[in-house]
């Protein structure tokens, strides 16, 4: 079957100097407010998973990009029972000796991103000789003083959740300890959150005085708020509830969601640039599907209302499935590698990425969970 073309125009102007108002486009119509059955909702991540487990005979390599698709298949796994999923993450972790890129003495988030994976098989199989590795890599983080490690947003995403998942494993709040001060590090002397709104710049090329926008505008990059965002859930679905920073944790991921209800596109995507519509305007999913799995976690774990905040997250699900699903499951309008707006344009109905695979299939799983 032949592949449509999709086009969309993005006009809007700023409604304030770091967020736009609501985008406009000229998709043929609005996807619905309210959430499909269940078993919809399966239905496609089953058919998005599959798509992609069948073109990878290779399951790749265990950097960064390939973790993430491999945490969005366990969380389709846990969904559907589906014992081919796995067994390719198994077989995958297998592959790679449960080990990590760069040998344990990496302190790169970038190379802790799969570890996740391997404690999502830990969790459901045991086998102390997953963990081995990924122990040894974050206690000897643990057991320095460095803090600085941390200098882009998207380290968040690939290294907050192993620290708090292992610490809670070991019972040892070291881990618990030393995340924070590296998060707090990344978040306040580094300064790449911004406390107006809870979004947060790329790096700190991106802060006020470097990098903007053609139109002079902040570039505040949409996939990095989605690893910030989903760095948040998946750290706060680790950490007891008791857990000194918990608190801060569920502040920094409602702000940050709150702060996209008003900049959601009405096609139910975000654009690249959160803080500029007409910066390279239209759909792109890897943002999209991570902002909904945050604001599905976020209503679900009772921290947003669901009257307002469901209908973001239908919205950015339906939006997603209508434009960028296509018929044989293939994910179309990622975002592929890079650090901004401009990385790997043009973004199109042709373009996916291992990660953003990964993020539709967390989300398409907590938003599951929201539904009969």
């Amino acid at each position: 079957m032949k592949r449509r073309q999709f086009l969309t125009v993005g006009t809007a102007a700023l409604a304030a100097p770091a967020l736009p108002s609501v985008i406009t486009t000229a998709s043929a119509a609005p996807p619905a407010n309210s959430l499909p059955r269940r078993a919809d909702i399966i239905a496609v991540v089953r058919r998005v998973a599959d798509q992609w487990i069948a073109t990878h005979s290779n399951s790749g390599d265990n950097g960064w990009a390939r973790a993430t698709f491999f945490s969005g298949l366990m969380a389709a796994h846990k969904l559907t029972g589906e014992v081919r999923y796995l067994n390719y993450a198994r077989a995958w972790a297998e592959r790679h000796n449960y080990g990590i890129p760069g040998g344990v003495t990496t302190r790169h988030a970038d190379n802790h991103n799969c570890i996740q994976t391997y404690l999502d098989l830990y969790d459901l199989e045991g086998g102390a000789n997953k963990l081995t590795a990924s122990v040894d890599t974050l206690s000897r983080m643990v057991n320095s003083t460095k803090i600085d490690d941390w200098w882009w947003c998207d380290a968040l995403h690939m290294a907050m959740p192993p620290f708090a998942r292992i610490g809670r494993l070991r019972a040892d709040p070291a881990y618990w300890t030393k995340v924070y001060q590296l998060y707090n590090h990344t978040k306040r002397t580094r300064k790449l959150w911004i406390s107006s709104n809870g979004l947060w710049y790329r790096d700190d090329r991106f802060l006020p005085t470097g990098i903007l926008s053609p139109n002079g505008k902040p570039v505040v990059w949409s996939r990095g708020d989605g690893w910030v965002a989903a760095a948040h859930v998946k750290t706060l679905k680790a950490l007891p509830g008791e857990q000194a920073n918990v608190a801060e944790y569920k502040t920094g991921l409602t702000q940050l969601v709150g702060s996209l209800r008003s900049i959601q596109r009405t096609d139910g995507f975000w654009n690249v640039n959160l803080a500029d519509p007409q910066h390279l305007p239209g759909p792109e999913t890897s943002g999209t599907a991570f902002f909904a799995y945050s604001a599905a976690y976020a209503v679900r774990a009772g921290l947003l209302p669901s009257v307002t905040y469901l209908p973001m997250a239908a919205r950015a699900w339906n939006g997603m499935v209508q434009t960028a699903v296509h018929p044989d499951g293939f994910l179309g309008f990622v975002q592929k590698v890079g650090d901004r707006p401009e990385s790997s344009q043009p973004v199109n109905y042709e373009s996916t990425a291992d990660f953003g695979v990964g993020a539709f299939l967390l989300a398409g799983a907590e938003l599951a969970q929201l539904t009969n």
